[in-house]
């Protein structure tokens, strides 16, 4: 089984010879089909946590080890294979590409790690009938709904099979129904695949559908 560690993990920035601790010395680990969220005030380094767990920064002091692979020890190539491989990433706003359609936005991955053909694009489309956006796949992003454009980002986050999913407030810029809509998407689909779930997020309710909770309080992870 596929798990993701964490040791000792600290993450400090230098403003003006003013040194901020954001993370201090924190240890745990996920494997794959767990889901967890972590819990925090804004500001208290939920994202950056979620970032340096995949491999988007790195830690001040520590490391992160994937099936006992550290980062530290790997070079940006194939750090950056262990990334395309096996995370995928959902922020708050969607990132989708203003220029592309929904179809191409989701294909993007498979076609960085030349995945893509006849097999992988029949499973993207199942999985947009999934989501219930195929029938806008060959719109641009600006003509797609809030809610339609997030699920857009799960399911271009989804592309390439990813073991684990990281979701910085993956409902934060959306209303209550389409929220709670984005929440039973993203419980279903971990059963259904066995993805892990990393999810930043001070919502109480989607909090509640978690195996373990996290809060982050003082650069100190506690459950």
């Amino acid at each position: 089984m596929n798990k993701l560690y964490c040791t000792n993990i600290s993450k400090s920035f230098v403003f003006n010879k003013d040194r901020l601790n954001v993370l201090s010395d924190i240890t745990f680990e996920v494997s794959e089909s767990e889901k967890i969220a972590i819990s925090g005030k804004s500001g208290a380094g939920k994202s950056t946590l979620l970032h340096i767990m995949a491999g988007l920064d790195t830690p001040t002091k520590g490391h992160i080890s994937f099936n006992e692979k550290s980062f530290s020890q790997l070079s940006q190539n194939s750090l950056s294979q262990i990334r395309l491989l096996n995370f995928g990433f959902v922020y708050q706003f969607h990132h989708l590409l203003e220029d592309l359609t929904i179809e191409e936005n989701i294909i993007l991955p498979a076609l960085l790690n030349k995945s893509f053909n006849k097999k992988k694009k029949n499973e993207i489309y199942n999985l947009m009938r999934e989501l219930d956006i195929h029938d806008r796949k060959d719109h641009l992003p600006w003509k797609l709904s809030g809610g339609e454009k997030q699920r857009a980002a799960i399911a271009r986050a989804l592309t390439n099979q990813p073991k684990f999913l990281f979701l910085d407030e993956p409902t934060g810029n959306l209303d209550d129904e389409n929220a709670g809509i984005i929440q039973d998407i993203l419980i279903n689909l971990s059963h259904e695949y066995g993805v892990a779930l990393i999810t930043a997020t001070h919502d109480n309710e989607f909090i509640k559908v978690f195996n373990k909770v996290y809060k982050l309080k003082d650069g100190k992870l506690s459950n």
